[in-house]
């Protein structure tokens, strides 16, 4: 093995510190969408894609795209958000083989009741540790690590933005981030 095949001593203790940093911080997340709006994070990243974008709906293929899920993980997930009632499908007028998913005013009152306290975890378990020069340092790293990854992790989902960092609304509404809900 090569010295790019193995890590140190140090860079492995620095792995594990932030792969559980992230792992729990997901894990308490998941729980506050639970515990304050009855849906799971994968469910609040599809309802929150659709709450911001044009007439609030979206092809699978594209949600697919923005969250960097794999389209048949998306198609069984909004299976089951639409035998709940948050989200509904509809045929596509220029695609025979598509459809479109859409917010139902259900999905649209979950997605609204979550995120409060999504933003309110958020600052307590993430943003309320960190320095100022922590957060700028933090969101240098995080881009250059995004960009070494570029797209590899999946050429079909390409990675960008997801819904939970977007913060523009649908039709002229408030964003979701800041005062709202």
């Amino acid at each position: 093995m090569s010295d790019t095949d193995t890590l140190s001593d140090t860079e492995l203790e620095v792995w594990r510190a932030f792969y559980v940093m992230r792992r729990r911080l997901d894990r308490a997340l998941d729980l506050q969408f639970q515990r304050d709006s009855g849906i799971s994070a994968s469910e609040y990243e599809v309802l929150f894609a659709l709450n911001v974008a044009p007439n609030r709906q979206l092809r699978s293929r594209d949600i697919a795209g923005g969250i960097g899920w794999e389209k048949s993980r998306v198609s069984h997930l909004v299976s089951r958000m639409e035998k709940r009632g948050l989200v509904a499908r509809a045929e596509c007028e220029t695609d025979a083989r598509g459809s479109w998913i859409g917010l139902t005013p259900d999905g649209r009152r979950a997605v609204l009741r979550a995120v409060r306290g999504h933003l309110a975890a958020v600052r307590r378990y993430f943003f309320d540790v960190l320095e100022p020069e922590d957060a700028e340092r933090l969101l240098r790293l995080s881009g250059r690590v995004v960009d070494a990854i570029g797209c590899a992790a999946d050429e079909d989902a390409p990675l960008g933005d997801t819904p939970l960092h977007g913060d523009s609304p649908a039709d002229g509404e408030t964003p979701l981030h800041g005062d709202a809900a």
